[in-house]
């Protein structure tokens, strides 16, 4: 039995019914991240300071290049498929995979930093932040010290510092137990991450078995690639809402 309107519009809609679908999703989704900025928001006014300057904003400008150009080789995709150009297909969701695969890694590199990177509050009140030499200091008991190598300060190098641990009244690196900045930071990028991942592993399947279809039923392949540029473009649009909001302000 034939599945109705998966590719001529329903009647009573005027979309077939995987795009009424996504719009429905997608509508769960703006519910999803508004309650996310909200929750920025309120976190915002609610702190007696906000953090500036401890995310690395020339990599957040270049994934962003890297996500709008990833949102022009979606459309170009799905254009190939309905001048039933699977060559060009295969070239422009290549590359959108490719650089969805790309953010993610940048990304990654990104969070990894974090993780690597503490915040020493020393007894007398005196705070500073770079690198450890050797993290796993911190958990030798047998150490009494460890080597802290510190943010350069104007560009100039700034030689590694020996901390006793005796005097230090905290120590932590910049995961999300490091502030409500960071928590709602995780949050937001984190999920947006999910999705990214989402994206990029079902535009491979189009780019791979999933392209069989073009060969048997291309105008119902062509609808399934919009649909999934619907996503794509959802999710480059959420980012360029995260970039200022985090990065920026």
């Amino acid at each position: 039995m034939e599945i109705p309107y998966t590719i001529t519009e329903r009647p009573d809609t005027g979309l077939w019914n995987a795009k009424l679908g996504i719009w429905l999703f997608l509508a769960s989704e703006v519910m999803l991240f508004g309650g996310l900025f909200s929750a920025y928001v309120f976190l915002r006014m609610g702190a007696a300071t906000w953090p500036h300057g401890l995310l690395n904003v020339p990599l957040a400008t270049l994934n962003t290049a890297v996500l709008i150009t990833s949102s022009i080789m979606m459309l170009m995709a799905w254009a190939s498929v309905k001048f039933r150009d699977i060559h060009g297909f295969r070239f422009y969701m290549g590359l959108t995979v490719l650089l969805g695969a790309t953010f993610l890694g940048i990304k990654g590199f990104e969070y990894r930093g974090k993780f690597t990177h503490y915040e020493v509050i020393l007894k007398d009140g005196s705070v500073v932040a770079g690198h450890l030499e050797n993290a796993a200091d911190i958990r030798d008991e047998g150490k009494d010290s460890m080597m802290l190598i510190p943010d350069a300060k104007e560009g100039h190098h700034t030689e590694t510092m020996k901390i006793e641990k005796s005097n230090i009244e905290r120590l932590t690196n910049f995961g999300p137990w490091h502030s409500p900045f960071f928590a709602i930071y995780f949050a937001l990028t984190g999920m947006h991450l999910l999705h990214v991942l989402g994206g990029t592993v079902v535009n491979a399947y189009f780019w791979g078995p999933g392209s069989v279809m073009f060969k048997t039923e291309p105008e119902h392949f062509a609808n399934r690639i919009e649909v999934s540029g619907l996503f794509w473009h959802f999710v480059d649009l959420v980012w360029l809402f995260l970039f200022p909001v985090l990065y920026l302000l």
